[in-house]
């Protein structure tokens, strides 16, 4: 694998470079995932009384992991294409999102242009395409129910093949992001688990109580939550890691990781800690996930065979390492003056 694989010399290659693989599975993979005392204690506490878990804290710090590890370690998984994935189900929250958004999607439009060629006898349940919660809630029940409902056409159209009644994590993210009335109009709904469908007869779709869906819910605090909301949560801010948990994170998510010297831990964590911690006024800290990816690319092709880059020969290659660490222009370059003035110190 030839590296850099990208310059100011412009040649094509005799065929396509070869690049290396995405981290990205690896750094999300549930088994590496690790909670907190206090996340755990939220966690149980929601389980127990069959609450949503309200989650917030600073990007990277393991809010949305959070849905794909509890699914993990509850035994909740499933194939998908033959692979075995955390039975978790998304909702990625927008500025447009409604409340039917969070349980099934109509295609008004294909129906209406459906009923138009081929008559007044098209299925509407055809254009209905169900959203996480609403997903989650019909695995709950068996499937001769689910027939019961008029809904049999929802089958082929899941994210998750049908296979028996089973639990799924329900992971709402950004919830905050939504409009002002949005979790207001679900409150009956994710205290009940249960939808209507207006365009199928305002058939009644609820989940079977034995197998309710767990919900986790993000939220990055733009804006505050209604009070009746908040009340039928369980809620838990995630605290950024100490270093020990940090080193913990390392060790399960870096592949080399029992190849780093101390001095590398020692004096990246140094770094690291000064941009969080010192009073640069950066727009956006760096987090978990970029602590990450910063180092994965100190240990990469950029220092190969170099044990410990935290030194001036190597201030160069460290300024142009900083990319995965911050975001914009104004903190590149107070992050790129801190790094030369602790080099030299």
């Amino acid at each position: 694998m030839k590296y850099p694989f990208y310059t100011d010399k412009p040649q094509k290659p005799a065929k396509p470079v070869e690049l290396p693989k995405s981290r990205q599975e690896i750094q999300t993979d549930p088994k590496g995932y690790i909670p907190d005392k206090g996340l755990m204690g939220a966690v149980n506490a929601a389980l127990l009384l069959g609450q949503p878990l309200l989650l917030t804290g600073e990007p990277g710090t393991g809010k949305t992991q959070l849905a794909y590890s509890l699914a993990y370690q509850l035994g909740l998984v499933g194939l998908v294409n033959g692979v075995e994935k955390p039975l978790t189900l998304k909702f990625e929250t927008k500025s447009t999102s409604v409340a039917p958004d969070l349980f099934y999607l109509y295609d008004a439009i294909g129906h209406f242009r459906a009923v138009q060629i081929d008559g007044k006898n098209v299925n509407a349940a055809g254009y209905l395409k169900p959203g996480a919660l609403g997903e989650a809630i019909i695995h709950t029940n068996p499937k001769a129910q689910i027939k019961n409902f008029k809904i049999e056409e929802f089958l082929p159209r899941l994210d998750f093949p049908y296979t028996e009644p089973r639990r799924f994590v329900v992971l709402i993210d950004e919830i905050d992001k939504a409009p002002r009335d949005f979790p207001n109009d679900i409150l009956n709904e994710i205290e009940q688990l249960y939808f209507r469908i207006p365009e199928f007869d305002n058939v009644k779709v609820e989940a079977n109580k034995n197998l309710q869906p767990i919900l986790v819910l993000t939220s990055n605090s733009e804006k505050h939550l209604p009070d009746a909301f908040l009340r039928r949560c369980i809620y838990y801010d995630i605290p950024f890691p100490d270093e020990g948990r940090l080193k913990a994170i390392l060790a399960q998510r870096l592949e080399d990781y029992l190849e780093l010297s101390d001095a590398f831990l020692k004096k990246g964590l140094e770094f690291f800690f000064i941009l969080r911690n010192k009073d640069l006024r950066l727009n956006k800290s760096p987090a978990t996930a970029e602590l990450l990816n910063w180092f994965t690319l100190l240990r990469g092709k950029m220092f190969e065979g170099v044990d410990n880059p935290f030194i001036e020969k190597y201030q160069a290659q460290l300024s142009d390492s900083l990319t995965t660490l911050v975001k914009n222009r104004g903190d590149l370059e107070t992050v790129q003056a801190e790094l030369k003035e602790w080099l030299n110190s």
